[in-house]
């Protein structure tokens, strides 16, 4: 089966891949989120209208303004919730693609991309409380994506924006280095694959049960 994959979807296959079989393979559990996540997308539609638009950002979310007016200021072309895809050819090339192309072979959207000649600013936002748990590798395959769809860039500032602890985790991608952002994957993807192939979807147990929308599930402590 041909793998397509997003950051996220990867994420909660290295979490579980029981839980990854039930909400992407089988399809037969919805998660529909939680207070957390629903907050979250609620702001990042706030700070998307007020870079793009210049809308009034909704009372509860007034704290990012000062955030979002520093963005602002950077010179360059502003691209807010930018989607992007890649596709994965035969010889192992990779070459931009639309976010919902069926051919994809990864796609993710990006909160904030400002692009000034060759040099980008790469931001993603994040509500939780603290930047105890970053993954920076959520970084990587954005810019590996954006060097691909903008040939002119050579480097890419990302950053993970923390917005209520206002803590900002940076990292510089050079396009030199493209290919250690994509093999970086690999080894999860490849556990991916081998998923599909043998159709095992092991359990992995964690405080993360607690919270996992498979019900169907032994280790389930929700239900």
């Amino acid at each position: 089966m041909k793998i397509q994959w997003s950051y996220s979807s990867l994420k909660t296959f290295e979490q579980c891949p029981k839980k990854y079989y039930h909400l992407k393979v089988a399809q037969d559990v919805k998660d529909s989120g939680s207070k957390a996540t629903i907050y979250g997308s609620s702001m990042h539609k706030a700070a998307e209208d007020y870079i793009k638009d210049g809308a009034p950002v909704p009372p509860q979310f007034k704290y990012v303004v000062k955030i979002l007016d520093a963005l602002n200021r950077i010179e360059g072309d502003k691209h807010c919730e930018l989607k992007l895809g890649l596709r994965k050819t035969e010889e192992g090339e990779y070459k931009p693609c639309g976010f919902s192309d069926p051919d994809y072979w990864w796609h993710g959207i990006a909160d904030l991309v400002i692009i000034n000649g060759s040099v980008a600013y790469s931001v993603d936002y994040k509500t939780s409380k603290n930047a105890k748990y970053a993954d920076t590798k959520q970084l990587d395959i954005a810019a590996a994506a954006l060097f691909i769809h903008f040939p002119q860039l050579e480097k890419i500032k990302s950053s993970l924006l923390f917005v209520v602890s206002n803590d900002f985790i940076r990292k510089d991608h050079y396009v030199e280095h493209l290919d250690s952002y994509f093999g970086s994957f690999t080894p999860l993807l490849d556990r991916l694959d081998a998923a599909f192939a043998s159709d095992v979807w092991n359990v992995n147990t964690g405080p993360l049960c607690g919270y996992c929308p498979v019900s169907q599930c032994d280790f389930n402590r929700r239900y």
